[in-house]
């Protein structure tokens, strides 16, 4: 059950509604006005009278149900001697005899009742004025009539003669039975039936029968009131939710225990007074052991003490809801006190965790690193109370859910989530102290051995005489002097080459090591020139990695001979642009943004028209069984590019109108954005696969009818990769418009920024056809560069056998650059179903990067270089398919092999002549 969930059960409901029903059932037998629950609890019945209602009429006791019974159980009713009987109102008369008939249980009134009329100290007319007006008000059935007769002598004698004259006129079914006295009434009526008026041993109080009658009722008015009351209580609980807050859940239990406290003392109150009537009934048994109970006092006492019954299975009925929705209520606190805690825990966890993630410096320096570990070391002792805390509340969850709490669904993921956080905390928190212990390792090392290697350089190069040097011979042994000595940097390396970017760092870390090697390096140029003013002619040297330009052309960045999305695009746009047609810089911001629009529209076409179709119910049955829950499959990510385009990149294109130098900016601000289409176009040949197969089928067809579209939908799930190729031709465009104007520059970092993605997407739609890799290609970080080339091979060292192998057939092998990762693959090419020739590369060989080196030039090749790896015990001859290319491929290694060493260094001033073998060009 939710959180806003009703708490009252209506097993609970129907428990009340058939108590109602039972007490409906005694409290009729005592003619008191009930509620029915047949179709509503509280509609009411036509009200009966009781005895309040009379209480005036009988306290003139003209009539009595004394509680006798005849020989077969009839119950008698009498009519003692009373002077104004003839006077009593016919409505006090009807309603006095109506009730003492209601009285008797249906199985004695059924019998038929008894009635005793004593006139013994009364006229003839007497008796025949009480003959006339009971038989023609008597409600109930009629057994017999006894008539005490008057007793003086001419009275009696009329009496009789009247009797034999009127009998007929009295309308009576029944026999009338004249008596002269009680004597001639006890032959027909046991005496202890009988009153004592009546010369019977019947114990009779009409006042007390007076009482007990209105205490019986009333107490039936008491029951009928508590359930009453308890079924408004369950009906209140039936409509509460429960709240979603400490305050207002503490404050609903408080009401509710309040108003259970309240109940439970009004069924106290009805309990005690029941039993005190019960008490009073059997008074007389009480009082004395022969006394004995009349059969109406019986049925008073059967009442009460069913009442009595009843209110005890309702209080048991009562407690038992009220335990289990107490618990309800308690559970619902302590899940929001959780759920409060959790979120204040949570808070300060984030906050923690994002700190940490600060400190992601290693340091420069033993101070630094020093600095850094007491840093860590208070953010540690900072942590620690948080951390008590999520475990302690994550221990209580878990009792909550060991005692059966209704919201176990809640509480188990925020447990789970507790103890993560607290997990990534500590490991992260160990992983910071292994990086900086290593470190300071490192410093302690690198400050040992840099005074002796510095003070060791600076006395070769004041060694070295002005005069020797200014020959070829002299200038050049003192070249070969200086790289002998700037060789012994592997020396100053690491022993443990397993350690994070260990191999990368060296002595040259430090300031002081820094101006030796600028001393070097000038000493070098210097060298170097007057050597080369003695030599013709000048040797052709390999271009520098370096010289390199920061971003390749698209001719060198786009992969050659790939398939898919995006080269279908390159077609499109290259003969769309292929018309002769004149730009100038305004017509083509005009062009991009209203191309823009349309692109919006297109794609708002798509999503509407299709993709948000595919759950319109009425159109279920047209979507094909191999569709169903695949529209992320067939649309990938397109709302988002929609959403991305929508609101945010249209709307700065548009504010370029008035302001055109702004353009190119929008492209660099989104450059990050713009990334969603790698998604996309990673997705496309998942997308096109399933359209192979239920793309002709009535739900699209249906669609396109309805969107009016002249083209089915793959057309238009091209337009994505159309649009992205699209911006970087408009922007060529652009650039040859404001060529050295302001802003070029910007154009120009634009357009790059747009190749560049261009170039990830291509990347990336290579990566997803890698098949054979058994690790996770995502955890090798960013993928670089990929493209085919020619490779040779040689697992033994030496040059000899690489020169022998390099005259053999070279494989055919695709590479993938990742900065962590260089993947060897074989490239295979499929036909599927007639379509256009499908790619996918099989995994060979891989070469951690932290562990290569390489050599630019290979000889007798310009277009080759080499790979190595563990001291060039793996050698990989890698042929490009130009100069051009095999640069690019070098510059983007050599970038990533001294990214390893700024890393570990946190510097960047090294030069890359001299890093350690496995990062330097040979």
């Amino acid at each position: 059950m939710n959180s806003r969930a009703r708490l009252f059960s209506f097993e609970y409901y129907l428990c009340f509604a058939g108590f109602l029903e039972d007490v409906k059932i005694v409290i009729n037998s005592l003619k008191i006005s009930v509620f029915t629950c047949a179709d509503e609890i509280m509609q009411q019945e036509i009200r009966p009278l009781v005895a309040v209602d009379i209480i005036e009429q009988l306290h003139r006791q003209f009539a009595i149900l004394s509680g006798g019974r005849g020989k077969d159980g009839a119950p008698i009713i009498t009519f003692p001697e009373f002077a104004g009987f003839s006077e009593i109102p016919d409505e006090d008369f009807l309603n006095v005899v109506t009730y003492l008939t209601s009285i008797p249980s249906l199985e004695a009134a059924s019998i038929g009742f008894i009635i005793i009329i004593d006139r013994r100290r009364d006229k003839w007319s007497a008796v025949k004025a009480s003959l006339t007006r009971i038989a023609g008000a008597f409600p109930g059935n009629l057994q017999l009539v006894f008539v005490l007769r008057p007793s003086r002598f001419i009275q009696r004698a009329i009496a009789d003669i009247g009797i034999k004259l009127y009998r007929d006129d009295f309308k009576m079914k029944v026999p009338i039975i004249m008596l002269n006295s009680v004597s001639d009434l006890h032959g027909y009526i046991d005496k202890c039936q009988l009153t004592r008026e009546l010369g019977g041993t019947l114990e009779y109080g009409h006042s007390q029968w007076i009482h007990h009658r209105t205490a019986i009722e009333n107490f039936a008015m008491t029951v009928k009131t508590t359930a009453q009351m308890l079924q408004t209580f369950g009906t209140d609980l039936a409509e509460t939710e429960l709240p979603n807050d400490v305050q207002c859940t503490e404050e609903l239990l408080s009401a509710h225990t309040d108003h259970h406290s309240k109940l439970k003392d009004e069924l106290k109150l009805a309990v005690k007074q029941g039993a005190t009537l019960l008490t009073c009934i059997r008074e007389p048994v009480t009082r004395s052991a022969n006394s004995k109970l009349s059969p109406d006092e019986l049925e008073n006492v059967a009442t009460v003490e069913r009442l009595l019954a009843q209110l005890d299975e309702t209080e048991k009925a009562f407690d038992q809801f009220w335990t289990k929705h107490h618990l309800k209520l308690e559970q619902c606190l302590q899940l929001r006190h959780f759920e409060h805690d959790f979120r204040e825990v949570k808070l300060t966890l984030d906050n923690l965790m994002e700190a940490q993630a600060g400190f992601s410096d290693v340091g420069d320096s033993v101070t630094r690193v020093e600095h850094l570990l007491r840093e860590q070391k208070q953010l540690e002792e900072k942590g620690q109370e948080p951390l008590e805390k999520a475990q302690t509340l994550a221990l209580h969850g878990e009792q909550l859910i060991q005692n059966n709490h209704y919201a176990v669904d809640s509480i188990r993921p925020k447990c789970v989530e507790l103890r993560r956080i607290c997990d990534d905390f500590t490991n992260e928190t160990k992983k910071k102290y292994d990086i900086l212990g290593k470190s300071l390792e490192l410093h302690k090392q690198l400050d040992k051995v840099s005074d002796q290697w510095c003070e060791a350089g600076i006395y070769l190069l004041a060694s070295q005489a002005v005069d020797k040097c200014q020959s070829q011979e002299g200038a050049e042994t003192a070249l070969v002097e200086i790289e002998k000595f700037l060789a012994t940097a592997k020396e100053h390396q690491l022993s443990n080459p397993k350690d994070t970017h260990n191999h990368l760092l060296f002595a040259f870390s430090f300031p002081k090591l820094e101006d030796v090697q600028e001393m070097f390096d000038k000493r070098q140029v210097s060298l170097k020139k007057l050597a080369a003013k003695q030599t013709r002619p000048v040797q052709p040297v390999a271009p520098h990695p370096e010289s390199s330009p920061k971003r390749a052309s698209p001719k060198t960045t786009r992969p050659a001979g790939v398939g898919g999305p995006l080269i279908s695009a390159f077609r499109y746009s290259i003969q769309y642009y292929s018309t002769p047609y004149f730009f100038s810089f305004s017509h083509i911001i005009n062009e991009l943004i209203e191309t823009e629009r349309v692109y919006v529209e297109e794609l708002q076409s798509i999503i509407e028209g299709y993709a948000s179709e595919m759950d319109n119910p009425s159109l279920l049955h047209l979507i094909p069984s191999m569709l169903q829950n695949k529209k992320d499959i067939l649309f990938g990510n397109l709302p988002e590019i929609y959403e991305f385009h929508n609101r945010i990149f249209l709307k700065e294109l548009e504010n370029c109108i008035e302001n055109p130098e702004l353009l190119a900016r929008c492209f660099l601000k989104r450059k990050e954005d713009l990334q969603i289409y790698e998604k996309y176009c990673q997705n496309k040949p998942r997308s096109e696969a399933l359209w192979r197969q239920c793309g002709d089928s009535i739900f699209f067809q249906e669609c396109q009818r309805k969107l009016d579209h002249k083209l089915s939908l793959d057309a238009y799930l091209l337009k994505p990769v159309q649009r992205i190729t699209k911006y970087q031709l408009l922007l060529k465009e652009m650039l040859k418009c404001s060529k050295n104007s302001e802003g070029t520059a910007e154009l120009e970092e634009a357009l790059a920024t747009v190749l560049d993605i261009i170039k990830s997407v291509n990347d990336s739609m290579h990566q997803i056809a890698i098949t054979g890799y058994e690790g996770d290609v995502s955890e090798l970080g960013k993928l670089l560069m990929q493209g085919s080339f020619n490779v040779w091979t040689d697992h033994k060292k030496g040059h000899n056998k690489v020169k022998d192998l390099a005259r053999f057939k070279p494989m055919q092998r695709h590479l993938f650059l990742y900065t962590k990762m260089l993947l060897f693959c074989k490239k295979r090419e499929e036909n599927t179903d007639g379509h256009e020739k499908t790619a996918s590369y099989s995994f060979k060989n891989s070469l951690k990067m932290s562990t290569v080196g390489i050599t630019e030039n290979v000889k007798g090749d310009n277009k080759k270089f080499e790979i190595w790896y563990n001291g060039r015990e793996e050698v990989y001859i890698i042929q490009a398919s130009s100069v051009e290319l095999k640069n690019t491929w070098i510059s983007e290694i050599r970038k990533v092999l001294t990214g390893q060493l700024e890393a570990c260094r946190g510097k960047t001033r090294c030069d890359p002549m001299m890093l350690p073998s496995s990062c330097r060009s040979v």
